[in-house]
């Protein structure tokens, strides 16, 4: 028994999957949103710094001397945050604010000569600092362009507020995360999760009762890809069903067969011993169709025993034989001109001598059934003809009958569906092409010259055909 499939839980399910990849595409985002904010960050305190020191060291000019006191120098370093600073003017000399300690410089940057990667690279360096470095900053004063400054300062405090700013950036960036995340989901959700979902548990309990109609999914009025999805599935779930109660119905049929057969055997022995005695009779014409009657009831008890091969699985087992083409086709001539109610001229062009491989009896059918078929449809000619090709022979049935109507041309093979008499079962073409394919042929429909219709048969030729038997039956 075919255990009973269930909906995974949310945790494996393709929510989850959506709700955490939704996330992380979103903090992705935002962390190549962030590189460059923090170099920005850095960049803009630096320059501040610059602009601050242009303002301090600008105390100078206000004293005759280009001096001022030790305490009054102290605080305006700290008021900058420097250790040192000095300014370069145009044609003119320098200007130093310094503390007397003397200072080893780590690192200097030049802000005239950043880049964008290198803002970024810059500041990543100082995130990853563990020690407490002094850097010289070298740049024009946001102030005045054409005034240069330089800066010594302790990177402590700069790298604090770099955190800072990287935390704050970090609550943002999960609020935003988070706030897309769900908006994100939740749209997905309901327009692919939740479709899928339904589709899934559909497939789910459709297979496990096939035959109940109120199992088959009823698609929604969505036009997108989703509605097509449903529209196929509930298509494909209604023709399954009517596959499966042709399956029923031809299992059912095979069962009643199976119950008429002893029956219906008994009833043709009796014919059978009948026909014997019509042998022997003293009338020229009834000894001389006498053996057609024979041939017709023998052909009657086989096709009696053979008839269940349709409502079973598999391919029908065949009996290969050499024979000639042409005698097979005059025994059908023959069959169809004994019968007194049929006004059918059959006619052979098969050439004598044309040795086939293949089951002589299911063959007949197949030649007897065309023909059969021609003249309940109205025609009064059948010709049988041949063509060789290099590996197969085909071999057209053509009538001048009314033809098949072009609405039933698409279903003509199908069971139960492409007869063309009124009521007629839809099985005699269906048994046809299933005796061709099983001899590794076909059958298909084409124009006939004599304007009815036209069936040529592919019969390949020895080889092939016993190849063939031996790969389905050996």
């Amino acid at each position: 028994m075919t255990p009973k499939l269930h909906l995974p839980p949310f945790i494996t399910s393709l929510s989850a999957k959506l709700l955490v990849l939704t996330a992380m595409f979103v903090l992705l985002a935002e962390i190549l949103i962030f590189a460059p904010s923090i170099g920005r960050f850095r960049f803009v305190s630096l320059q501040e710094q610059l602009a601050d020191a242009h303002l301090a060291i600008l105390a100078l000019d206000a004293t005759d001397d280009m001096m001022v006191s030790e305490d009054l120098e102290k605080e305006l370093l700290s008021h900058v945050n420097a250790l040192a600073v000095g300014l370069t003017r145009p044609g003119q000399g320098k200007l130093m604010l310094m503390d007397g300690a003397d200072v080893v410089v780590d690192a200097t940057y030049d802000l005239r000569e950043e880049s964008f990667f290198g803002l970024i690279k810059d500041a990543f360096v100082t995130l990853g600092q563990d020690r407490h470095r002094v850097l010289r900053i070298i740049g024009l004063s946001p102030k005045d362009p054409e005034v240069l400054v330089e800066v010594v300062m302790s990177e402590t405090r700069l790298r604090m507020e770099m955190f800072d700013y990287s935390w704050r950036i970090l609550a943002l960036s999960l609020g935003i995360a988070l706030m897309t995340a769900a908006l994100v989901f939740v749209s997905l959700h309901r327009l692919l999760v939740q479709p899928m979902r339904r589709i899934t548990y559909s497939m789910i309990v459709f297979r496990e009762a096939p035959e109940d109609a109120g199992r088959i999914i009823i698609p929604s009025r969505r036009t997108d890809e989703v509605g097509v999805a449903e529209q196929e599935l509930a298509s494909m779930q209604q023709s399954l069903q009517a596959s499966l109660g042709q399956k029923n119905r031809l299992a059912a049929l095979g069962t009643a067969a199976a119950k008429i057969n002893h029956d219906l055997r008994n009833g043709l022995a009796t014919a059978r011993l009948i026909s014997d005695r019509l042998k022997r009779s003293d009338d020229p014409e009834v000894r001389e169709v006498a053996p057609v009657l024979l041939a017709a009831i023998d052909r009657a008890v086989h096709i009696c025993g053979q008839m269940l091969n349709f409502t079973k699985e598999g391919t029908p087992r065949l009996d290969i034989t050499n024979f000639d083409l042409h005698d097979l086709a005059s025994e059908v001539v023959d069959t169809i001109g004994a019968a007194e109610s049929v006004c059918l001229l059959v006619q052979n062009h098969i050439p004598p001598g044309m040795e086939v491989s293949g089951d002589w009896e299911q063959l007949y059918r197949v030649f007897e059934n065309l023909a059969r078929n021609a003249e309940q449809a109205g025609a009064s000619v059948v010709e049988i003809r041949m063509q060789q090709e290099p590996d197969c022979l085909i071999v057209t049935v053509a009538d001048n009958g009314p033809g098949i109507p072009a609405e039933i041309q698409n279903n003509l093979f199908k069971p139960f569906k492409g007869s063309t008499r009124q009521n007629g079962s839809g099985l005699g073409l269906a048994i046809t092409r299933d005796l061709m394919r099983a001899h590794g042929g076909d059958i298909w429909l084409d124009v006939s010259e004599l304007g009815g219709a036209c069936f040529c048969l592919e019969l390949p030729l020895g080889d092939s055909v016993t190849a063939r038997s031996d790969q389905l039956f050996g």
